[in-house]
């Protein structure tokens, strides 16, 4: 089917996301870097990110999926490749970087918005299902490969690299064969019509800011909390590069599973996803005032299935309010809202200097609590 194509390009693409993450600690040590120039090397993939998902989405919208989610699947490739050649090039890294940020906010609004359009036959729920799936497993593989070939492989700067440009060739040469789901006009555009075709129905303005804006955000604050802040707040063992690797790929990895639940939760599934995500920011919290390696354990599966629910959830209703002409624009816009997520770990390390370090994980267990009571209504109505 020409669905599962696409998810497998989407897989691809995301595997690379995460390669660099537990390789910082070796571009640390090879190149001395400070932990300014890591945090600045690690986020500027926002940087490229933001404005790739607000331009992609809208422009696949006018001028199809193919000729805008074909072109960043091929500059994944080239992102890892350019990984690969940097050696101890910082500004060679820093590009790569923030070519992977564009990439990103390419591929993953506009092949979401053509998962869920050759989904349409599986029924309701069903692209935003596969969709999160593909993304949760990508996310997952790339950093638990990447450290533990960075741990016991040889060139772990290159080998990590050179395996994700394989995977995503596999991941073009099927994009290649997928069907058109946006009708265009002869001229190769779709018609812009009038008048125009508002981004979300009358009425729904408030669901979208009360309900969608913030189960967007736990997407990405649920798992990077786990895998950036508690390290940080609290203390990991020796042989970090393995450790942190395998971390996320657990915590991303819960995601992946989860994801498939959606068909069973229904209209519950981001209910679910907030009321694991406020368990595992309470045993995150605990286990950084504790030290004990069980409430750790536990985090890390309870915030990676939050994550995975909130964001088959997010995927699904955001498919049911677009407009079919708007569909690539509003799904970019739910991952810009999901994206602010990964500033969760930075205002924890900063609330951290001035307090306890479990009081800022304790203190978004109750905020994430309470917006799983908020979300309750609204499942009831069947309006997630």
């Amino acid at each position: 089917m020409a669905w599962r194509r696409a998810v497998f390009t989407l897989f691809a693409v995301a595997a690379g996301t995460n390669v660099p993450t537990p390789l910082l600690l070796v571009y640390q040590e090879q190149l001395d870097l400070s932990p300014e120039v890591l945090t600045a090397l690690f986020g500027c993939y926002a940087a490229g990110l933001v404005p790739a998902l607000f331009l992609a989405g809208p422009l696949s919208d006018r001028l199809g999926r193919r000729r805008v989610a074909i072109p960043g699947v091929v500059l994944a490739g080239l992102a890892s490749l350019a990984f690969a050649a940097a050696g101890g090039s910082l500004a060679l890294l820093f590009g790569a970087r923030f070519l992977q940020g564009v990439v990103s906010g390419v591929v993953f609004s506009v092949a979401s918005a053509w998962v869920a359009e050759l989904s349409v036959a599986s029924g309701e729920g069903a692209g935003g299902r596969r969709a999160a799936v593909a993304m949760t497993a990508g996310f997952s593989l790339g950093p638990l490969t990447s450290g533990l070939l960075g741990q016991f492989a040889p060139a772990p700067t290159v080998l990590p690299y050179l395996l994700h440009t394989v995977l995503v060739g596999v991941g073009l040469a099927l994009a290649l064969r997928l069907p058109e789901t946006v009708v265009l006009s002869p001229g190769g555009r779709r018609p812009t019509g009038s008048p125009a075709v508002p981004l979300l129905p009358p009425g729904s303005a408030l669901l979208a800011a009360t309900v969608l804006a913030p189960v967007a955000v736990c997407v990405y604050a649920f798992p990077s909390s786990v895998i950036s802040a508690v390290p940080l707040l609290g203390e990991l063992p020796a042989g970090g590069v393995a450790v942190t690797g395998v971390l996320a790929g657990v915590t991303l990895g819960a995601g992946t599973l989860v994801a498939g639940l959606q068909r069973r939760l229904g209209s519950w599934t981001a209910v679910t996803g907030a009321a694991l995500g406020a368990a595992g920011f309470g045993a995150a919290a605990a286990f950084v005032a504790t030290g004990a390696w069980p409430w750790l354990l536990a985090a890390a599966p309870l915030l990676g299935s939050g994550g995975g629910l909130c964001l088959a959830a997010g995927l699904t209703v955001t498919g049911r309010l677009a407009a079919p002409t708007r569909r690539g624009e509003l799904t970019s816009v739910f991952l810009a809202c999901a994206y602010l997520g990964f500033a969760v770990p930075f205002l924890m390390a900063t609330v951290a200097r001035s307090a306890p370090a479990w009081v800022p994980l304790q203190v978004a267990a109750v905020l994430t609590a309470l917006l799983a009571l908020r979300l309750v209504p609204v499942a009831r109505r069947g309006r997630l």
